[in-house]
């Protein structure tokens, strides 16, 4: 399934933490709160956040710290 969701851009809420060094929760909460844009999938609704997405958000917070 991980292979699916990189050749099609798209990371899981874990791959997103892992990247982001926060916890799981964090990344639930960032997307409730708006910060993180997910799509939900299946009967589950499980998270899934594009690349370029991820990448924007990482974009932004540099330069907001700098």
């Amino acid at each position: 399934m991980a292979r699916i969701n990189q050749a099609n851009g798209m990371l899981t809420a874990r791959q997103v933490a892992r990247l982001l060094n926060v916890h799981i929760n964090t990344v639930r909460r960032w997307d409730g709160k708006g910060v993180l844009k997910a799509h939900r999938i299946g009967p589950r609704g499980d998270r899934r956040f594009s690349r370029e997405n991820i990448a924007l958000f990482l974009a932004e917070s540099s330069r907001l710290e700098a």
